[in-house]
């Protein structure tokens, strides 16, 4: 039987009764006042009458975890570290050995997330379309060749052209990853799920600046050899194709890989049909529909969702620019900040381990955590401009730094919400597509926001991101206050039908299984 959402379920994308037929089986439960009316006649039965039992449940559950988790985990840091890891190979002499001035640096961002804003939806649709695991090995595969070869550029026009293309290539991870997760779990264990792997951000970062750091002390020890930051883009670039050859053999839904017995994937889709969202790689999931791409554009929770992502991700796109420099700023030297960056990170793991336990065994908590999640980081950013520039700050500086360890799950559990209520492939793929572009245009905004004329301190930068976290927390209450109404008045619409919850279940996933949106299945809770 399906988890039910309680009637104050908060975390539940609200279905609309709509009338307009666009899905035939839909139609015919729905009269034309609106009211829910099922006929005799109606195909509702279940896509898979065998049972199975509690253990066998189990024990897929836990096979898929221990496989996929660890490999998710993985790869989702590789795409952090390639990502910012010029902002290390930077604190090693790459803007001098490239001969780089003003803020032509600062552009290397702009132009990688210009290229992922631009191939972000193409992206997408190709995932819709094809082998999801296939695809994805794929993108890495050159991304990581891409990585590889920064360590040997030699100008600023170079990396510009090579910071264009990873853009372009390591855009399908997100999306990627959030489409494997709704297809292989229940919509209660998404966020614990997509927390794990995006705790990589921390914790796989702990591993890579220890290497970084090594790597800079050799070179410390042992001058006039291979430059630190080239041989940290040739370690960057090599572990990423690794994990793309890994990936091709392992990752994928499950009707794709090879790891699954026919009855255990029988099992894993069975699980997921109980979400009332059907199978990301089944009937009527590879066909572009118009009519959900416009429910994607008129859905409020569309908007929400890239509100919520553009604020963060400018905090994000300064941070992940200008984190290192910044934190320098403070007293500390090169090495001291490598160093010194390992606590934050295990800050950032224990948080996003106790958003996840406490959400996966209590409902409708996330929005709440991330409401929060961004409080610490608004308050350590507005604090650290306004202490005085004496290096006897330092500590009680570095104390505010290490606050803003939490701000991430803002964005990150919200991406949770993608897989869990947005229902339908294209308009799944259309909402993920419109996040990434907020994506991408906060953390080109915050690459600007760090203005090099207000070096060291970056005092007007480091209080417009405070300001647009303060402004998040409160768009993330609103966003709980719309839920919390709409789902209580499609509560009592239920009610009213006198439908018994496994009827509602049962119906909720036929029509899930024929692709229909969250907006337009009546029965999706």
């Amino acid at each position: 039987m399906s988890n039910l959402v309680p009637p104050d379920a908060v975390d539940t994308q609200v279905p609309v009764i709509f009338n307009d037929g666009s899905s035939e089986k839909a139609g015919d439960l729905l009269s034309k006042e609106g009211v829910i009316e099922v006929k005799e006649s109606d195909d509702i039965s279940r896509v898979d009458e065998e049972e199975y039992s509690d253990a066998e449940y189990k024990r897929v559950r836990w096979k898929s975890d221990l496989i996929l988790l660890p490999l998710m985990f993985w790869c989702y840091g590789i795409q952090l570290v390639d990502k910012t890891g010029m902002g290390t190979m930077n604190l090693y002499g790459m803007q001098k050995d490239t001969g780089m001035k003003g803020r032509q640096y600062s552009l290397l961002t702009v132009m990688f997330y210009v290229a992922y804003a631009i191939f972000e939806f193409p992206s997408t649709w190709i995932l819709q379309r094809f082998s999801l695991g296939r695809v994805l090995s794929l993108y890495m595969f050159i991304w990581g060749c891409i990585v590889l070869g920064q360590a040997f550029g030699k100008n600023w026009a170079t990396f510009m052209v090579l910071r264009f293309l990873q853009g372009a290539f390591e855009c399908i991870i997100s999306p990627g990853f959030n489409f494997i997760i709704a297809s292989w779990y229940t919509t209660g264990e998404h966020s614990s799920r997509a927390l794990f792997f995006q705790s990589a951000n921390a914790g796989w970062d702990i591993v890579i600046e220890l290497v970084m750091y090594a790597i800079g002390q050799h070179e410390i020890n042992h001058p006039g050899g291979f430059r630190a930051w080239r041989a940290i883009g040739i370690f960057l670039g090599g572990q990423t194709i690794l994990a793309s050859a890994v990936c091709y053999l392992i990752l994928g839904t499950p009707n794709e890989v090879r790891w699954l017995s026919d009855r255990d994937r029988k099992i894993v889709n069975r699980r997921v049909i109980i979400n009332r969202a059907g199978l990301e790689d089944g009937e009527g999931g590879k066909i572009w529909k118009w009519d959900q791409v416009k429910e994607a554009f008129i859905d409020p929770v569309t908007y929400f969702q890239f509100v919520n992502t553009f604020l963060s991700c400018i905090a994000n796109g300064a941070l992940s620019t200008f984190g290192t420099v910044v934190f320098a700023g403070f007293g500390f030297s090169n090495a001291q900040v490598v160093i010194y960056t390992i606590p934050i990170d295990v800050a950032m793991m224990v948080w996003f381990a106790l958003v996840a336990g406490i959400s996966l065994k209590w409902a409708n908590t996330r929005l709440w955590f991330m409401a929060i999640s961004g409080l610490p980081t608004f308050v350590g950013l507005l604090t650290i401009p306004l202490l005085p520039a004496a290096e006897s700050y330092r500590w009680v500086k570095y104390g505010m730094y290490l606050m803003t360890a939490t701000y991430t799950v803002c964005v990150f559990s919200a991406w949770t919400l993608i897989s869990s209520n947005c229902v339908g492939k294209t308009k799944r793929t259309v909402v993920s597509s419109l996040v990434f572009i907020a994506y991408c245009t906060g953390n080109i905004a915050g690459s600007q926001v760090m203005n090099q004329n207000t070096a060291p301190r970056y005092i007007p930068g480091t209080i417009g991101c405070a300001i647009c976290l303060g402004a998040e927390v409160v768009l993330i209450l609103l966003w709980r206050v719309y839920l919390v109404y709409a789902n209580r008045k499609k509560r009592n619409a239920l009610d009213a039908q006198g439908l018994t919850e496994e009827e509602i279940a049962r119906r909720g996933e036929a029509l899930g299984k024929e692709d229909t949106t969250d907006l337009k299945n009546p029965y999706f809770l």
